[in-house]
């Protein structure tokens, strides 16, 4: 039985003029979406199946949706795989400092929450 032929339609990225505050920070608010930039933050480009996150792929597939449409990532495809990477210089221009403020207000709040899970196993 031959492959389909059909193309995936083209993934859809907003003009850096065009990321919104808002749909930045409703992206940033699950904790698997932020893993997502946690990771692509120490590395420039991953493949879209290579995250350390427990979700079944169709939720994956809405995490990349939800992030690429907010203009935090960028993804490519590259024969039958999907790549993202940031988009550190669009959102550092757009929102000067808004990226590195929120990943350290996650991983204080992470330190905090493990701090008083030691305090309580003890």
């Amino acid at each position: 039985m031959p492959r389909s032929t059909r193309r995936r339609p083209a993934l859809a990225h907003p003009a850096a003029e065009e990321i919104d505050l808002f749909d930045v920070l409703h992206a940033l608010s699950d904790p698997t979406r932020m893993t997502i930039v946690r990771v692509l933050r120490t590395e420039p480009e991953r493949a879209c199946g290579t995250f350390p996150v427990d979700v079944a792929p169709s939720t994956l597939s809405h995490h990349f949706k939800v992030l690429r449409e907010s203009g935090l990532i960028v993804q490519r495809e590259e024969a039958n795989r999907r790549f993202s990477a940031l988009r550190t210089v669009d959102l550092e221009q757009r929102f000067p400092g808004l990226l590195d403020t929120v990943l350290a207000a996650h991983a204080a709040a992470a330190h905090a929450a493990a701090v008083a899970h030691a305090g309580t196993a003890g």
